[in-house]
């Protein structure tokens, strides 16, 4: 397996023009003079790769296909890659350093490398080449002009958040397990004793998926974040506790959720339904 720390070594092992700058890269692929199979590779920098047309020899479907990958810092292509040299394409590298000082400009796809691809209509196609022209014209100006190139790459990652949203509405039954698998998890979790609240990160570890792919899944088909569900459910517990089990205190059911502090519990619980769990439970045995 080979690693790459820099764009520069890289970009060498491919067969890529030289990088103008360590944190940022931009340009076009160039398959005839490019290496086209590959051994297992990983890099330590975030890549965006827009191929038009490539056909991959190591599937067994052989169409040609057009999407953009990502790849990011200890993802493994476990097999490289055997592609035809008939492809076209862009790509956009960034480091580690430049994402953390402008995290603002950046959204959650740079790790989606681990799950899939965005597969793109001839419509954006032309939308992101006219993006990405913009892109190579602001980087070969060099420094001069570094807030625009970055702005641009905000516009491609606009763009692909969109795109991704339409690749999510087109198939939704293949979604759909996803968010069942979720929803399922969270019964499971509370089926058994807990010792503390469940987060994202716990059930996207659980399905085998980074946070941010799962998050997105779940807010595109529930409308909120996995966050909000998770809250949404414990609310639901706590309700069902408070009503049901009229010999637990309020300290109890905090515990029987997975909350360490019983007063962190009551403000959460007060946030989310305008009353404390004390009131809430005097209300419902009202009623009833």
């Amino acid at each position: 397996m080979k690693h790459f720390a820099d764009f520069k070594s890289y970009n060498d092992y491919l067969g890529l023009k030289k990088p103008l700058d360590a944190d940022i890269d931009v340009g076009y692929y160039d398959p005839p003079n490019m290496l086209l199979k590959s051994e297992a590779i990983t890099v330590d920098f975030y890549r965006i790769s827009i191929k038009i047309n490539v056909v991959n020899n190591a599937t067994p479907d052989r169409r040609p296909i057009t999407a953009v990958f990502f790849n990011s810092p200890n993802l493994i292509l476990p097999i490289g890659w055997d592609v035809e040299p008939t492809y076209t394409g862009m790509y956009v590298q960034l480091s580690k350093k430049i994402i953390e000082e402008n995290r603002y400009l950046f959204k959650t796809y740079l790790d989606y490398g681990q799950h899939e691809a965005l597969y793109l209509q001839e419509d954006e196609v032309q939308e992101i080449s006219a993006v990405f022209r913009l892109m190579v014209k602001y980087y070969e100006s060099e420094k001069q002009n570094y807030n625009v190139l970055l702005s641009y790459v905000n516009v491609l990652i606009s763009l692909v958040e969109a795109f991704y949203k339409r690749q999510f509405s087109t198939d939704p039954k293949a979604y759909n397990r996803i968010v069942t698998d979720f929803q399922q998890s969270l019964i499971d979790y509370y089926s058994k004793p807990v010792s503390h609240l469940p987060n994202v990160q716990y059930f996207a570890d659980k399905l085998g998926l980074t946070a941010n792919y799962l998050g997105d899944i779940i807010k595109h088909f529930t409308e909120k974040s996995a966050l909000e569900n998770i809250h949404d459910f414990v609310i639901k517990k706590a309700k069902d506790l408070l009503i049901e089990n009229k010999k637990l205190n309020t300290t109890e059911v905090a515990y029987e959720l997975g909350f360490e502090y019983p007063n962190y519990f009551s403000k959460f619980f007060k946030k989310q339904v305008n009353l404390t769990p004390r009131e809430y439970r005097l209300q419902a045995n009202g009623k009833n």
